[in-house]
């Protein structure tokens, strides 16, 4: 896979804007949910996964071709992402928890027709609170942890794609995790 997305590279390099929708195809799912499950909120993760693929073509000749174009592609949605989360105002979304409420959203206002079994109800809310918390880890732990875990990532492509070395996304990740446990003790 990676022989053919090199070569898309090298077409787009040469003005091919086709070949670029190629790699936006295979990877646009992958870098959105790297982006969800760090911002938390679908509506910003697709603007920054459409983001990093803008910034991706318009930065495609710093592209090292003996690395991996994955991991320069998360690397972009990451950092992107993290930017956002520190620079990030409260916006007011249908899927956005209501405040004094145990979990519910603006959807679970909205008339349904059909009542959800009550195990798939528990283990959507389980996700949510999980992933809550994970959201109110500091960016440095959230990052490796939604990387390492929710997007099965090896700790040598986490280290790329932050820029930072591997002994430290270890680090990274056992303090995560260990906050995580922390938060996440009652449940």
């Amino acid at each position: 896979m990676e022989t053919m997305i090199n070569q898309k590279i090298k077409e787009v390099r040469k003005g091919d804007q086709s070949a670029f929708e190629d790699i936006v195809s295979f990877y646009q799912n992958k870098v959105y949910y790297i982006c969800y499950r760090m911002i938390g909120n679908a509506y910003e993760a697709e603007d920054l996964a459409q983001e990093a693929f803008i910034r991706a073509y318009t930065n495609i000749h710093t592209f090292d071709e003996r690395r991996k174009f994955s991991t320069w592609l998360y690397r972009i949605a990451t950092n992107l992402t993290i930017d956002r989360i520190r620079k990030k105002k409260p916006d007011y979304y249908l899927d956005a928890e209501v405040r004094g409420t145990d979990g519910l959203d603006m959807y679970s206002q909205l008339a349904i027709d059909q009542a959800l079994p009550e195990e798939e109800v528990e283990s959507l809310e389980l996700q949510s609170y999980i992933h809550r918390e994970i959201l109110a880890l500091p960016p440095k732990y959230r990052s490796v942890i939604v990387l390492r875990y929710l997007d099965e990532l090896a700790l040598q492509e986490i280290a790329e794609i932050l820029d930072i070395p591997i002994g430290t996304v270890k680090t990274r990740v056992h303090r995560g995790r260990e906050a995580l446990r922390k938060r996440l003790r009652h449940v």
